[in-house]
């Protein structure tokens, strides 16, 4: 059964909304043992929580046919890349890496992959799975410049790693 999301309460830190919005995921995804239907749900919640800064939130999740290769999962936004290399763009280079990618302006990081022009910022979080094999990174864009911060990297981090263990 579909549930309302809550309400961000007035005077909510950055810190505060992520940990409302970790706790919501997790109390969603209860028992649930799809990994799509477990990022479906997150990337909804993340984009109805943390729009308009967030322009394009989703996954992009490990090609069980080519394990070096990322094809787009869930996500809310514009049309996104059909499929990203491992170490090409933001998105291949955290899953390369296995870590967060923080690009306060994508014009200037070297390969960038334009899915969207209107994109000029971006985080990018790896997600695990139990076994610590890498299931996916989930990809946020904002339009302004430099809309991503430690908080946000502290916030979606925590959500990454609660999303397929919750």
């Amino acid at each position: 059964m579909a549930e309302a999301l809550s309400k961000a309460p007035a005077g909510e830190t950055l810190e505060q909304a992520y940990a409302r919005v970790a706790e919501e995921i997790a109390a969603i995804v209860a028992g649930e043992t799809s990994e799509t239907a477990r990022f479906a749900t997150a990337a909804c919640v993340l984009a109805q929580n943390f729009a308009p800064r967030f322009f394009w939130t989703g996954f992009y999740v490990v090609d069980p046919l080519k394990p070096r290769e990322l094809v787009v999962g869930p996500y809310q936004g514009t049309l996104g890349c059909l499929r990203i290399p491992f170490g090409k763009g933001v998105c291949g280079a955290a899953a390369a890496s296995g870590e967060t990618q923080l690009v306060p302006d994508v014009h200037a990081f070297p390969g960038h992959i334009a899915c969207d022009s209107r994109s000029n910022s971006e985080i990018v979080v790896p997600v695990f799975r139990p076994d610590g094999s890498l299931a996916a990174v989930l990809d946020v864009d904002s339009e302004s410049l430099a809309a991503f911060g430690p908080e946000d990297k502290d916030g979606l981090e925590a959500i990454c790693k609660i999303l397929l263990t919750a």
